[in-house]
């Protein structure tokens, strides 16, 4: 059965909407949205399939769903911001400002560590409290309670959901508001970006529900997920499943500020949100933050936590390559241009601007792909972007024209 597509694509994308169109037609898309802008315009802005499986409503064009770790990218540049008004240090140390937090060998930890996924702190190992990833005030003690998987600074490993609050917690100690609030004055608002960190009691728009990956027969298993089948007291294991119950579409969810894992957006959002950053345009940052921003600042041949090559910006998603571990079952990949930065979701999703051609891109989706990164549905629409602009390859790990 066909599904239509609907929204804009200037012709120079067409390229891109056929992609899209082949992800529901080939590539098992339930309900998805993506969006692009050139250098402050929007040239793509499509949306097509089923928001609700189970009532059949279709994808409109406001429709919403949970992105999840692209919300990082959101919660990183609400810290971001407050750097570049000298509110926040980098170099400090955390003590500086949450002096609760310099306990069990936390107390040498820096601003910088936190953003870089260096802190320490990638899962909890005591069981979360059911509820708990509702709760920020219990989530915070038990982060300053918590002792660090390895000494803070000295390796990076993926914060799969705490970044959020570690990253959230100095937002709200600097600027006095919560994180959720903190975003909507100073970014989504501002942006006129259609995405929250935590919706108010008000809410009535539709969000589209997740649908989770289903193994299919001949999946070859990632090391990540090898060890959080078999070791529950992994990392791994921990970092995901030990979450106090939380379902990402229960309605005290939406409601939380969980600004790791739980920001409800759509790609047009994203793209509101990244297209100042992709045109330099100093409304949210300064040039000279945005180029630190867009800068790998900590890298790895094996990611504590993802067990495969990682590289992050401070607090972003740099392009990394893990093509060569397909045969290894590790779908851990999102090949973007060399000065992009920003995040991906798990399952597939990814917001990020890239100032090299002035272009901000996202996707969203409710049918979940293998793997936390890119799966082929997200990257070919990234690939047909940089296509379209001109890009030639992707063989070095990055897109060069």
């Amino acid at each position: 059965m066909s599904t239509t597509v609907s929204g804009h694509c200037d012709g120079k994308f067409a390229e891109l909407k056929s992609e899209f169109e082949r992800n529901f037609s080939e590539r098992g898309e339930s309900g998805a949205s993506v969006c692009l802008s050139v250098n402050g315009e929007t040239l793509v802005d499509l949306w097509g399939g089923v928001a609700n499986q189970e009532t059949g409503a279709p994808w409109e064009r406001d429709t919403l769903s949970i992105v999840f770790s692209c919300t990082k990218a959101a919660t990183a540049l609400c810290a971001h911001i407050l750097i570049d008004r000298g509110q926040l240090d980098l170099n400090a140390l955390v003590i500086d400002y949450w002096p609760e937090y310099g306990q069990h060998g936390k107390e040498h930890t820096t601003v910088a560590m936190m953003l870089n996924h260096e802190s320490g702190l990638p899962a909890f190992r005591e069981p979360i409290k059911p509820g708990g990833f509702y709760d920020w005030d219990y989530m915070i003690a038990r982060l300053e309670n918590e002792v660090p998987f390895w000494e803070p600074g000295t390796r990076n490993g993926y914060h799969m959901v705490s970044f959020g609050w570690t990253v959230g917690e100095l937002v709200r100690r600097v600027s006095g508001k919560s994180l959720g609030r903190f975003f909507a004055d100073e970014v989504a608002g501002p942006t006129g970006a259609d995405f929250w960190i935590g919706i108010p009691d008000e809410f009535d728009r539709q969000i589209a529900p997740m649908i989770p990956y289903t193994p299919q027969s001949g999946d070859v298993f990632s090391d990540f997920s090898k060890k959080l089948f078999t070791d529950p007291k992994s990392a791994q294991a921990l970092s995901f499943m030990n979450n106090g119950g939380w379902k990402p579409d229960d309605p005290k969810a939406y409601r939380a500020e969980i600004g790791g894992a739980g920001g409800i957006a759509n790609a047009r959002g994203q793209v509101a949100m990244y297209t100042p950053l992709a045109t330099n345009d100093s409304s949210l940052v300064s040039p000279e933050r945005l180029k630190h921003m867009s800068m790998v600042t900590t890298a790895t041949q094996q990611d504590f936590t993802l067990l495969v090559p990682s590289r992050f910006g401070p607090g972003f998603m740099k392009s990394v390559d893990n093509r060569h571990l397909l045969s290894e079952g590790n779908r851990q990949s999102a090949i973007l241009g060399d000065q992009a930065f920003g995040h991906v979701g798990a399952g597939g999703s990814i917001g990020f601007a890239d100032p090299e051609c002035g272009l901000a891109f996202s996707y969203t989706m409710t049918q979940m792909g293998n793997g936390i990164l890119l799966n082929e549905r997200g990257q070919s629409l990234v690939d047909a972007a940089y296509r379209s602009l001109g890009y030639k390859t992707n063989q070095s790990g990055v897109w060069m024209k």
